[in-house]
């Protein structure tokens, strides 16, 4: 399979996967605070990750770990508690939507601290995905007006986590091997995580029937939209760009209002103007 092909079809399934993920957190957050599920998610897929991939540890060199330890905390630690908050207050389709900045700020953080270059109509492909990004915000907030929005700030915070991310491994992670990458910053992870949760007062709730279903959608969400989404990420920053790669949560927001409308969450007309607007700023930042 040709990589030009490839990395669509990757592309895709990472929306799919990626998506899901909102409704997921929503279901989790029924059961659990959002520092126990962050920390239950992470703790998952670390479980996960170290079982099948252990022995890719020994093919990071001790120089890199300061790397990964970056990128673990930029890329994933902070994200997900991050988007646990945020969701305690505003519904799992305005997560996924306000996740499209991701784009935006992987070329201004690329161009102005890594120095990396993009053409003319990457930066045009971006504005307009931005664009209808913000209308799929701007009518989801008049259709749910009783939501605290200031709560949105805690996803837009994670969204420049991520375009950093993105940046430190196309820059210091190339040559890694996308799972030895995944596997390293969850073993990084582990520990802090482990703490958060037996402070979160686990050990109170983990008996009730609600925080057991719970947990079992956060464990799909750790193992399946954490653990080896990240793998399949970092491949496609890697036979791709970091632009190309963080467009994905241009596609993220459809796949979530979908899941949004199955729930009983309003979409309207215009939200969907918006998207197909999304889809058309992808094409014009990814296309040769």
């Amino acid at each position: 399979m040709q990589s030009k092909n490839l990395k669509w079809y990757l592309l895709i399934v990472l929306a799919c996967i990626w998506g899901s993920s909102f409704i997921l957190m929503k279901r989790g957050l029924e059961g659990l605070t959002a520092f126990q599920m962050g920390s239950l998610r992470i703790i998952f897929c670390a479980l996960f990750l170290l079982i099948v991939g252990f022995k890719s540890l020994k093919t990071i060199p001790l120089g890199k770990w300061k790397y990964i330890t970056a990128t673990a905390l930029t890329g994933t630690f902070l994200p997900v508690y991050l988007f646990s908050i945020a969701q305690t207050e505003i519904n799992s389709s305005v997560s996924a939507i306000l996740n499209s900045l991701v784009p935006l700020n992987t070329l201004v953080i690329g161009a102005l601290v890594f120095g990396l270059q993009f053409q003319r109509r990457q930066y045009f492909g971006v504005v307009i995905g931005l664009i209808g990004s913000i209308l799929l915000v701007y009518n989801g907030a008049v259709d749910n007006p009783g939501q605290n929005y200031y709560f949105a700030l805690f996803v837009v915070l994670a969204t420049i986590c991520y375009a950093t991310n993105v940046n430190l491994i196309k820059k210091y992670l190339s040559d890694l091997t996308p799972l030895s990458i995944t596997v390293g910053n969850f073993v990084v992870m582990l520990v802090p995580a482990l703490i958060i949760l037996f402070c979160s007062g686990f050990s109170d709730v983990m008996v009730k029937p609600e925080a057991q279903t719970a947990m079992m959608y956060i464990a799909i969400l750790g193992i399946l939209g954490t653990g080896i989404a990240n793998i399949v990420f970092f491949r496609l920053i890697q036979m791709s760009s970091p632009v190309f790669a963080s467009s994905v949560t241009y596609l993220i927001p459809i796949v979530a209002c979908i899941w949004g409308l199955l729930d009983n969450e309003s979409l309207s007309l215009a939200q969907g103007f918006g998207a197909l607007v999304i889809l058309i700023g992808v094409y014009f930042s990814a296309r040769k």
